[in-house]
């Protein structure tokens, strides 16, 4: 079993507030509550934490109300930034001429060697630069966001590199990172060593409302299609934990 303190990256500063990127999958919920946990939550109710959710015309829109229903169940405010939908281009997400990829078999056999259409153009390179802003002006010092290598290894924004430079980028380009005032805003990533199991197991221990989590890339009627990777995933996580997947009962 995954501990909170386990997955959290420490860190010397003592946390003042944070901006968490919220999909309303079942990654970014479990981050979200392991944010809440760090900073108290039950105990504190007033949590200084932000949510930050984009509508970037994705194929799966309705990971936007679970987003608003998970924000308003932990009662933390919510930011829903709206992108013009000719930022992502390229990706099957966004496109309706591009099909999402269905039942593939390299996800099993650990041949996944290829970066799956699924992947969106620079998408967490501007999710996190937007974060960082938001970040930054209010005074916070932390943003947190559910990247997962294991799962997910071809995407090239999902890798400890690249949340790597990304830190850097942000100690170099913020008034907080070169002020030498106290630490930079750091980049936490609780969940980047995961598999999908230790996840639900972490959600379920954090007490993450996993039954409003929705993680399917190409909905019919807002209902999860069970053949994209990320149903497949989901469906495999929860089979390994052995329980039901709670969504699939609302």
């Amino acid at each position: 079993m995954v501990s909170v303190s386990d997955s959290s990256q420490k860190s010397k500063f003592e946390k003042k507030g944070a901006v968490v990127l919220l999909s309303g999958g079942l990654d970014s919920t479990t981050c979200l509550y392991v944010a809440a946990k760090e900073f108290g939550y039950p105990k504190n109710k007033k949590l200084p934490i932000l949510a930050l959710s984009f509508d970037y015309s994705q194929k799966h829109k309705i990971e936007l109300i679970k987003s608003k229903k998970i924000a308003k169940e932990l009662g933390v405010k919510h930011v829903i930034q709206k992108l013009d939908p000719g930022f992502f281009l390229g990706s099957s997400l966004t496109e309706k001429k591009i099909k999402v990829r269905k039942n593939a078999k390299s996800l099993f056999n650990g041949n996944d060697k290829e970066i799956p259409n699924t992947y969106v153009p620079g998408r967490n390179i501007l999710f996190l630069s937007f974060a960082l802003s938001l970040a930054e002006g209010h005074g916070y010092d932390s943003i947190y966001i559910g990247v997962n290598a294991l799962d997910y290894s071809g995407y090239p924004d999902c890798r400890p590199e690249f949340i790597e430079s990304f830190q850097k980028m942000a100690n170099l380009g913020t008034k907080k990172g070169v002020s030498g005032i106290g630490d930079s805003i750091q980049i936490r990533t609780p969940l980047l060593h995961l598999g999908k199991k230790e996840i639900i197991e972490l959600g379920i221990q954090v007490d993450a409302p996993l039954h409003l989590t929705h993680s399917c890339y190409d909905p019919v009627v807002g209902k999860p299609c069970g053949k994209c990777d990320s149903c497949i995933l989901r469906a495999k996580g929860f089979l390994e934990v052995g329980l039901p997947d709670p969504a699939l009962k609302s």
